[in-house]
Protein backbone atom coordinates (compact mmCIF):
# COMPACT_ATOMS: atom_id res chain seq x y z
CA UNK A 1 0.00 0.00 0.00
CA UNK A 2 1.50 3.64 -0.91
CA UNK A 3 2.00 6.40 1.47
CA UNK A 4 -0.65 8.41 -0.32
CA UNK A 5 -3.07 5.52 -0.10
CA UNK A 6 -2.56 5.29 3.40
CA UNK A 7 -2.46 8.78 4.44
CA UNK A 8 -5.94 9.04 2.33
CA UNK A 9 -7.32 6.36 3.97
CA UNK A 10 -6.23 7.93 7.67
CA UNK A 11 -7.92 11.12 6.46
CA UNK A 12 -11.42 9.37 6.07
CA UNK A 13 -11.51 7.42 9.03
CA UNK A 14 -10.48 11.13 10.95
CA UNK A 15 -13.37 12.08 8.79
CA UNK A 16 -16.18 9.65 10.43
CA UNK A 17 -16.48 11.40 13.63
CA UNK A 18 -16.82 14.68 12.46
CA UNK A 19 -19.50 13.79 10.19
CA UNK A 20 -21.29 12.10 13.38
CA UNK A 21 -20.92 15.09 15.39
CA UNK A 22 -22.03 17.73 12.51
CA UNK A 23 -25.00 15.45 12.25
CA UNK A 24 -25.86 14.88 15.58
CA UNK A 25 -25.55 19.19 16.40
CA UNK A 26 -29.15 19.72 16.71
CA UNK A 27 -29.91 22.60 19.35
CA UNK A 28 -30.93 21.12 22.53
CA UNK A 29 -34.84 21.86 23.20
CA UNK A 30 -36.91 22.74 25.93
CA UNK A 31 -40.64 22.67 26.11
CA UNK A 32 -43.83 23.49 27.88
CA UNK A 33 -46.76 25.06 29.11
CA UNK A 34 -48.51 26.28 32.28
CA UNK A 35 -51.51 23.70 33.76
CA UNK A 36 -51.97 25.75 36.87
CA UNK A 37 -54.15 27.79 35.86
CA UNK A 38 -54.21 25.91 32.70
CA UNK A 39 -53.16 27.93 29.77
CA UNK A 40 -55.20 28.30 26.67
CA UNK A 41 -53.28 26.03 24.34
CA UNK A 42 -53.38 23.31 26.77
CA UNK A 43 -56.99 23.16 27.49
CA UNK A 44 -57.92 23.12 23.82
CA UNK A 45 -55.35 20.30 23.30
CA UNK A 46 -57.28 18.17 26.37
CA UNK A 47 -60.47 19.31 24.62
CA UNK A 48 -59.03 17.56 21.57
CA UNK A 49 -57.59 19.57 18.81
CA UNK A 50 -59.97 17.80 16.12
CA UNK A 51 -62.92 18.51 17.66
CA UNK A 52 -62.64 20.98 20.87
CA UNK A 53 -66.22 21.18 22.65
CA UNK A 54 -65.92 24.93 23.80
CA UNK A 55 -66.72 28.07 21.53
CA UNK A 56 -63.27 29.49 22.35
CA UNK A 57 -60.98 26.56 21.23
CA UNK A 58 -63.50 25.75 18.41
CA UNK A 59 -62.66 29.59 17.02
CA UNK A 60 -58.93 28.76 18.05
CA UNK A 61 -58.87 25.54 15.84
CA UNK A 62 -60.51 27.13 12.97
CA UNK A 63 -57.61 30.16 12.84
CA UNK A 64 -54.54 27.95 13.59
CA UNK A 65 -55.42 24.66 12.61
CA UNK A 66 -55.20 21.10 14.71
CA UNK A 67 -51.40 21.13 14.23
CA UNK A 68 -50.92 24.22 16.80
CA UNK A 69 -53.12 22.21 19.39
CA UNK A 70 -50.99 18.83 19.09
CA UNK A 71 -47.68 20.71 19.41
CA UNK A 72 -48.99 22.36 22.64
CA UNK A 73 -46.14 22.62 24.37
CA UNK A 74 -43.81 25.19 21.90
CA UNK A 75 -45.49 28.19 21.87
CA UNK A 76 -41.44 29.73 22.14
CA UNK A 77 -39.15 32.02 20.08
CA UNK A 78 -35.61 30.66 19.55
CA UNK A 79 -33.67 34.35 20.07
CA UNK A 80 -35.53 36.53 22.92
CA UNK A 81 -32.91 36.46 25.38
CA UNK A 82 -34.83 38.38 27.33
CA UNK A 83 -36.26 41.38 25.18
CA UNK A 84 -39.60 39.93 25.96
CA UNK A 85 -41.11 43.57 25.41
CA UNK A 86 -39.47 44.28 22.26
CA UNK A 87 -39.65 40.89 20.37
CA UNK A 88 -43.31 39.97 21.00
CA UNK A 89 -45.70 42.61 19.76
CA UNK A 90 -48.79 43.84 21.38
CA UNK A 91 -52.05 41.95 20.49
CA UNK A 92 -50.10 38.83 19.82
CA UNK A 93 -48.94 37.97 23.10
CA UNK A 94 -50.41 34.92 23.55
CA UNK A 95 -49.06 33.33 20.27
CA UNK A 96 -45.69 34.84 20.74
CA UNK A 97 -45.89 36.91 17.48
CA UNK A 98 -45.79 33.41 15.52
CA UNK A 99 -48.68 33.12 13.03
CA UNK A 100 -49.07 29.14 13.64
CA UNK A 101 -50.57 30.21 16.92
CA UNK A 102 -52.76 33.24 16.18
CA UNK A 103 -55.59 31.58 17.58
CA UNK A 104 -54.56 31.67 20.84
CA UNK A 105 -54.70 35.50 20.32
CA UNK A 106 -58.28 35.54 19.39
CA UNK A 107 -60.18 38.15 21.73
CA UNK A 108 -62.91 36.75 23.85
CA UNK A 109 -64.14 36.55 27.25
CA UNK A 110 -65.40 32.59 26.62
CA UNK A 111 -61.92 31.09 27.22
CA UNK A 112 -61.57 27.99 29.40
CA UNK A 113 -60.58 29.52 32.37
CA UNK A 114 -59.70 28.43 35.54
CA UNK A 115 -60.27 29.64 39.49
CA UNK A 116 -57.87 31.83 41.03
CA UNK A 117 -57.82 33.53 44.58
CA UNK A 118 -55.58 36.15 45.98
CA UNK A 119 -52.67 34.78 48.43
CA UNK A 120 -50.49 31.99 48.26
CA UNK A 121 -51.04 29.36 45.27
CA UNK A 122 -49.52 26.67 44.20
CA UNK A 123 -48.00 26.73 40.02
CA UNK A 124 -47.38 24.41 37.83
CA UNK A 125 -45.71 24.52 35.23
CA UNK A 126 -45.33 21.27 32.56
CA UNK A 127 -41.79 20.56 30.84
CA UNK A 128 -41.42 17.88 28.31
CA UNK A 129 -38.03 18.82 28.23
CA UNK A 130 -36.81 20.59 31.30
CA UNK A 131 -34.10 23.07 31.23
CA UNK A 132 -32.38 25.92 33.59
CA UNK A 133 -34.24 29.33 33.68
CA UNK A 134 -36.49 31.61 34.81
CA UNK A 135 -40.40 31.46 35.19
CA UNK A 136 -42.21 34.67 35.45
CA UNK A 137 -45.69 35.43 35.83
CA UNK A 138 -47.19 38.44 35.17
CA UNK A 139 -50.98 39.45 36.04
CA UNK A 140 -53.40 41.94 33.90
CA UNK A 141 -53.92 45.16 35.49
CA UNK A 142 -57.61 45.69 37.13
CA UNK A 143 -59.95 47.20 34.51
CA UNK A 144 -58.72 44.32 32.05
CA UNK A 145 -60.97 43.57 29.13
CA UNK A 146 -60.55 40.01 27.98
CA UNK A 147 -62.61 41.58 24.83
CA UNK A 148 -60.21 43.38 23.61
CA UNK A 149 -56.58 41.92 21.93
CA UNK A 150 -53.76 41.86 25.07
CA UNK A 151 -51.13 44.25 25.21
CA UNK A 152 -47.99 44.38 27.47
CA UNK A 153 -49.83 47.76 28.82
CA UNK A 154 -52.40 45.27 29.84
CA UNK A 155 -49.70 43.79 32.34
CA UNK A 156 -48.62 44.56 35.56
CA UNK A 157 -44.86 46.15 34.94
CA UNK A 158 -43.20 43.55 37.24
CA UNK A 159 -44.30 39.74 37.82
CA UNK A 160 -46.04 38.45 40.76
CA UNK A 161 -44.00 35.35 41.24
CA UNK A 162 -41.18 33.95 39.80
CA UNK A 163 -39.54 30.67 39.94
CA UNK A 164 -35.60 31.48 39.87
CA UNK A 165 -33.80 28.01 38.42
CA UNK A 166 -37.02 25.61 39.29
CA UNK A 167 -36.18 21.98 39.74
CA UNK A 168 -38.00 19.54 37.68
CA UNK A 169 -40.34 16.81 39.15
CA UNK A 170 -41.90 14.38 37.47
CA UNK A 171 -41.73 16.27 34.45
CA UNK A 172 -43.20 19.75 35.64
CA UNK A 173 -42.02 22.96 37.58
CA UNK A 174 -43.88 23.20 40.81
CA UNK A 175 -43.78 26.81 43.01
CA UNK A 176 -45.22 28.90 44.95
CA UNK A 177 -46.84 32.50 44.85
CA UNK A 178 -48.47 35.13 46.07
CA UNK A 179 -51.08 36.17 43.75
CA UNK A 180 -52.85 40.11 44.03
CA UNK A 181 -55.93 41.16 44.79
CA UNK A 182 -58.46 40.81 41.94
CA UNK A 183 -62.26 40.75 41.23
CA UNK A 184 -63.55 39.06 37.80
CA UNK A 185 -61.85 37.50 34.63
CA UNK A 186 -58.25 38.27 34.15
CA UNK A 187 -55.36 36.54 32.69
CA UNK A 188 -51.70 35.30 33.71
CA UNK A 189 -49.18 35.60 31.79
CA UNK A 190 -46.18 33.50 31.86
CA UNK A 191 -42.95 33.74 30.23
CA UNK A 192 -39.76 31.16 30.86
CA UNK A 193 -36.64 32.47 29.85
CA UNK A 194 -34.16 29.97 29.39
CA UNK A 195 -30.48 30.59 30.74
CA UNK A 196 -28.63 28.28 28.83
CA UNK A 197 -30.03 29.47 25.35
CA UNK A 198 -31.95 33.01 23.98
CA UNK A 199 -35.26 30.98 23.31
CA UNK A 200 -38.17 31.73 25.71
CA UNK A 201 -41.64 30.32 25.86
CA UNK A 202 -44.98 31.91 26.89
CA UNK A 203 -48.39 31.11 27.59
CA UNK A 204 -52.03 32.82 28.32
CA UNK A 205 -53.91 31.26 31.29
CA UNK A 206 -57.43 32.56 31.46
CA UNK A 207 -58.60 32.87 35.37
CA UNK A 208 -61.83 33.99 37.10
CA UNK A 209 -61.59 35.52 40.64
CA UNK A 210 -64.77 34.91 42.93
CA UNK A 211 -66.64 32.36 40.97
CA UNK A 212 -66.92 31.01 37.66
CA UNK A 213 -67.88 33.55 34.56
CA UNK A 214 -71.01 33.33 32.83
CA UNK A 215 -70.62 31.01 29.48
CA UNK A 216 -66.87 30.05 30.08
CA UNK A 217 -66.07 26.54 30.57
CA UNK A 218 -63.67 25.63 33.29
CA UNK A 219 -59.81 24.51 32.28
CA UNK A 220 -58.77 21.52 32.63
CA UNK A 221 -55.12 20.44 31.82
CA UNK A 222 -54.49 17.66 29.80
CA UNK A 223 -53.87 13.90 31.45
CA UNK A 224 -50.46 11.93 31.12
CA UNK A 225 -53.06 9.42 28.93
CA UNK A 226 -53.69 12.54 26.38
CA UNK A 227 -49.86 14.27 26.35
CA UNK A 228 -49.16 10.37 25.33
CA UNK A 229 -51.81 9.82 22.92
CA UNK A 230 -50.60 13.10 20.85
CA UNK A 231 -47.32 12.17 20.99
CA UNK A 232 -47.10 10.76 17.56
CA UNK A 233 -49.09 14.11 15.61
CA UNK A 234 -46.86 16.52 17.89
CA UNK A 235 -43.91 18.27 15.19
CA UNK A 236 -42.14 18.86 18.15
CA UNK A 237 -39.76 16.91 20.18
CA UNK A 238 -41.00 15.31 23.51
CA UNK A 239 -37.44 14.03 24.08
CA UNK A 240 -36.16 14.69 28.20
CA UNK A 241 -39.81 14.00 29.77
CA UNK A 242 -38.84 14.08 33.36
CA UNK A 243 -34.92 15.06 33.50
CA UNK A 244 -34.91 14.81 37.60
CA UNK A 245 -32.44 11.66 37.97
CA UNK A 246 -29.04 11.29 37.10
CA UNK A 247 -30.22 8.03 34.80
CA UNK A 248 -32.79 10.52 32.75
CA UNK A 249 -30.24 13.14 32.21
CA UNK A 250 -27.49 10.71 30.66
CA UNK A 251 -30.39 9.29 28.28
CA UNK A 252 -31.67 12.86 27.34
CA UNK A 253 -28.02 13.97 26.55
CA UNK A 254 -27.33 10.45 24.79
CA UNK A 255 -30.33 10.66 22.35
CA UNK A 256 -29.24 14.57 21.38
CA UNK A 257 -32.26 15.62 22.95
CA UNK A 258 -33.29 18.87 20.60
CA UNK A 259 -35.74 20.49 18.21
CA UNK A 260 -36.10 17.50 15.97
CA UNK A 261 -39.79 18.79 15.48
CA UNK A 262 -38.51 22.65 14.75
CA UNK A 263 -36.49 21.13 12.01
CA UNK A 264 -38.71 18.90 10.47
CA UNK A 265 -41.62 21.58 10.39
CA UNK A 266 -39.40 24.64 9.14
CA UNK A 267 -38.83 26.72 12.20
CA UNK A 268 -35.94 28.64 12.84
CA UNK A 269 -34.43 27.54 15.79
CA UNK A 270 -31.35 29.57 17.42
CA UNK A 271 -28.14 27.27 17.60
CA UNK A 272 -26.97 26.59 20.57
CA UNK A 273 -23.18 27.25 22.08
CA UNK A 274 -20.98 24.14 21.26
CA UNK A 275 -17.89 23.21 23.46
CA UNK A 276 -14.83 20.89 22.61
CA UNK A 277 -15.31 17.35 21.84
CA UNK A 278 -16.46 15.20 24.93
CA UNK A 279 -16.21 18.31 27.27
CA UNK A 280 -18.63 19.85 29.92
CA UNK A 281 -19.70 23.49 28.35
CA UNK A 282 -19.66 25.98 31.14
CA UNK A 283 -23.60 27.41 30.86
CA UNK A 284 -23.76 31.25 30.80
CA UNK A 285 -26.43 33.61 30.61
CA UNK A 286 -27.77 34.33 27.11
CA UNK A 287 -27.97 38.26 28.37
CA UNK A 288 -27.93 40.10 30.90
CA UNK A 289 -30.97 41.52 32.62
CA UNK A 290 -33.68 39.32 33.39
CA UNK A 291 -31.68 36.24 32.95
CA UNK A 292 -31.17 34.15 35.61
CA UNK A 293 -27.78 32.54 36.02
CA UNK A 294 -27.70 28.58 34.89
CA UNK A 295 -27.89 26.19 37.56
CA UNK A 296 -25.12 23.43 37.75
CA UNK A 297 -27.92 20.54 36.69
CA UNK A 298 -29.18 21.74 33.48
CA UNK A 299 -28.38 18.52 31.09
CA UNK A 300 -28.09 20.56 27.97
CA UNK A 301 -26.25 18.57 25.71
CA UNK A 302 -23.50 20.23 23.68
CA UNK A 303 -22.23 19.04 21.06
CA UNK A 304 -18.78 19.11 19.89
CA UNK A 305 -17.94 20.92 16.89
CA UNK A 306 -14.42 22.17 17.77
CA UNK A 307 -12.88 18.82 18.64
CA UNK A 308 -14.70 17.57 15.20
CA UNK A 309 -12.65 20.51 13.47
CA UNK A 310 -9.80 19.86 14.63
CA UNK A 311 -9.76 15.96 13.80
CA UNK A 312 -10.86 17.48 10.08
CA UNK A 313 -7.42 20.19 10.00
CA UNK A 314 -5.71 16.87 11.85
CA UNK A 315 -6.50 14.79 8.96
CA UNK A 316 -5.97 17.57 6.58
CA UNK A 317 -2.24 17.81 7.69
CA UNK A 318 -1.66 14.24 8.27
CA UNK A 319 -2.73 13.97 4.61
CA UNK A 320 -0.50 16.52 3.27
CA UNK A 321 2.29 15.76 5.04
CA UNK A 322 2.58 12.05 3.46
CA UNK A 323 1.83 13.73 0.27
CA UNK A 324 5.19 15.76 0.57
CA UNK A 325 6.75 13.08 2.06
CA UNK A 326 5.80 10.43 -1.35
CA UNK A 327 6.92 13.05 -3.63
CA UNK A 328 10.05 13.81 -1.47
CA UNK A 329 11.24 9.99 -2.26
CA UNK A 330 10.26 9.82 -5.96
CA UNK A 331 12.99 12.95 -6.28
Amino acid sequence: MTVRRTAARTAALLAVPLALTVLGASPAGAHGTMTDPVSRVSACYAEGPESPSSDACKAAVAASGAQAFYDWNEVNLPDVAGRHREVVPDGKLCSAGREKYQGLDLPRADWPSSPLSAGKHTFRYRATAPHAGTIELYLTKEGYDPAKPLNWSDLEEKPFATAEQPQATGGEYVFEGTVPERTGRHLVYSVWQRSDSPEAFYTCSDVVFGGGAAGAPAAEAPTEEQIASGTEKSTVSHEGHGGDTAEEKAAAAAHGEGHEGHEAAGENNAPEAKGAAGAAVEEKPAAAGNLAETGGDSVTPYVAIGGAGALALGAAFLFASARRRAVGSRH
